[in-house]
């Protein structure tokens, strides 16, 4: 039977039931997600049907090496994925983006795995580029990112996103955009905790009776040095507490360590 949070003084929790019912449960759910999978299959099939936009592949755009036509992001490939990442001018790097912060850090390993397949992968930033060396240093980035400041979309102006280009010689075209919700298959974080019986813990999820109650969309994606979600005066983005220099806090105790 399921324990109540009136009962237990706890959130409510799943029934138990013996393995055959469970096993029969699970073949259920299984032929629900299965439909899914289908699902987004059409859809990945939908992307491939749309058509393109010509955009000037010549404008440019500040890395590591100074200014580059952007047309050179494609490496010499033919496909170039791109994360447009967020910036606060004049913030510390705990200060930037911690939504974007979060697929940035789960995709940092991307580039060699899609360069097999042919595809390029950048990340883009509206922030000055004096600004965004630190943050790099300090992230331990090493793919490769540019500065769009000043340029237009689909290049600059609106970040948060992510964004497919083919390239056909000289010539760049627009292939798919996308942002929101639409990015989250950048962080593999969603779907774990999709798999999970309380979820992401956000009030827009339909939730069983007794539930924990929910919260704010992206409550967790910043923390204190104490691991408790928080978007108060001592929080960072999620993933920079494992940073050399970030306030540690020493184990088995709670408390920050201050050096």
């Amino acid at each position: 039977m399921t324990e109540t949070s009136e009962r237990t003084g706890r959130p409510a929790r799943p029934p138990v039931v013996d393995w055959d019912t469970w096993q029969t449960t699970r073949e259920d759910l299984l032929a629900q997600e299965k439909a899914h999978t289908r699902a987004g299959d059409a859809l990945a099939a939908a992307r491939r049907r749309l058509p393109m936009v010509e955009i000037d592949g010549t404008v440019e755009v500040v890395g590591a090496d100074g200014p580059v036509p952007f047309i050179d992001l494609f490496q010499g490939r033919d496909e170039l994925v791109v994360y447009q990442h967020m910036w606060h001018d004049g913030d510390p790097v705990a200060g930037q983006c911690p939504g974007c912060t979060i697929n940035a850090w789960h995709i940092q390993q991307a580039a060699p795995y899609l360069a097999v397949r042919g595809v390029s992968f950048a990340m883009l930033t509206e922030g000055p580029w004096a600004e965004v060396v630190p943050f790099l240093e300090f992230m331990g980035y090493t793919e490769p990112w540019y500065s769009v400041r000043g340029l237009a979309a689909p290049v600059g102006v609106d970040m948060g996103h992510i964004a497919c280009f083919l390239r056909d010689g000289d010539r760049v075209y627009l292939t798919y955009r996308t942002t929101g919700r639409g990015n989250e298959p950048a962080s593999g974080v969603f779907g774990l905790l999709d798999m999970t019986p309380y979820g992401r813990g956000e009030t827009w999820e339909d939730m069983p009776e007794g539930w924990p109650e929910g919260q704010a969309s992206c409550w967790y994606w910043a923390t204190d040095a104490d691991g408790g979600a928080t978007w108060g005066p001592t929080r960072r983005p999620v993933p920079q507490w494992t940073r050399p220099g970030a306030t540690p806090v020493v184990p088995g105790t709670g408390h920050v360590h201050h050096h």
